[in-house]
């Protein structure tokens, strides 16, 4: 079951995008990884700051979240996270697909260049990586990061499903 995760839900929340997120490690540059990845009072600022989360539950366990902010005149799609023990079985698909059917404008999505299995989630749900220079003008417009992680990133953007 999809739904609209709750303030209560947050510290569940953070151990799942940290559990997730150990993927980063040794993959993504060794100056971008952190332990934890993402502190509490980070995911914090990030839902003051109006990234909303739903989470995909079931036998009423948390198992994955995704998050969507909206910024000027686009939708971002932020902090997507499955359990390292439950990937692999469409939950990340269905979790975006509930967040596409509520953004509104242009939906942009930013990842790291070396996450490869994340970029090709997105392509395979209907995302296209934009050129460099886009990539540069949009991680700088839309997100606060550090000039670091725009360098190492890359961001997509919603084309709708292909044939």
């Amino acid at each position: 079951m999809i739904r609209r995760c709750l303030d209560s839900d947050t510290p569940n929340m953070c151990a799942i995008i940290n559990d997730a997120a150990s993927a980063y490690q040794g993959v993504i540059p060794a100056d971008r990884w952190h332990e934890p990845y993402m502190p509490l009072e980070e995911l914090k600022e990030e839902m003051k700051c109006g990234v909303r989360f739903w989470g995909y539950e079931e036998d009423n366990q948390l198992i994955g979240v995704m998050g969507m902010q909206a910024v000027k005149d686009v939708t971002l799609i932020r902090h997507a996270y499955v359990k390292t023990g439950m990937r692999n079985q469409g939950i990340g698909g269905k979790l975006l697909a509930q967040l596409l059917g509520q953004a509104d404008g242009k939906i942009l999505v930013g990842t790291w260049k070396a996450a490869d299995w994340a970029v090709k989630f997105y392509q395979k749900h209907g995302f296209q990586l934009v050129g460099e220079e886009e990539k540069n003008r949009l991680l700088a417009t839309y997100w606060q990061i550090p000039r670091r992680q725009i360098e190492t990133s890359v961001v997509l953007v919603y084309q709708g499903f292909s044939p």
